[in-house]
């Protein structure tokens, strides 16, 4: 374990989809705030970041785990930077596609 990152953002920076999840399960805040990262653009910087330091296709499975336990598709990090934003830089259009139908869901439970 990381001196450095909290648990869930040690998971997020490893891809390690089922620890997150269990960290979230317990009780985790998907929207943890750390290293002026949400844990949802950290995931997005991190599976971007990996695909690209690897050249193996981009993965989503922690941006999915962090959407379904509840991570805010819009909430900004403290540079102001949204998931969507970590998105478009990395071109990572899974992760855009799953931002987009989570903050339209969003949207029509908002309006119903």
């Amino acid at each position: 374990m990381s001196d450095y990152w909290t648990p869930a953002h040690q998971a997020v920076e490893q891809e390690d989809a089922e620890a997150l999840a269990r960290l979230l399960a317990a009780g985790a805040d998907p929207d943890e705030v750390f290293s002026n990262m949400t844990l949802l653009t950290h995931a997005i910087d991190a599976e971007g970041d990996g695909s690209l330091q690897s050249g193996q296709p981009l993965t989503v499975h922690t941006t999915a785990v962090l959407l379904a336990f509840g991570a805010d598709p819009e909430l900004a990090d403290p540079d102001g930077r949204t998931p969507m934003n970590m998105a478009d830089h990395y071109g990572h259009d899974l992760a855009m596609k799953l931002l987009q139908t989570h903050i339209s869901r969003r949207a029509r439970t908002w309006c119903a």
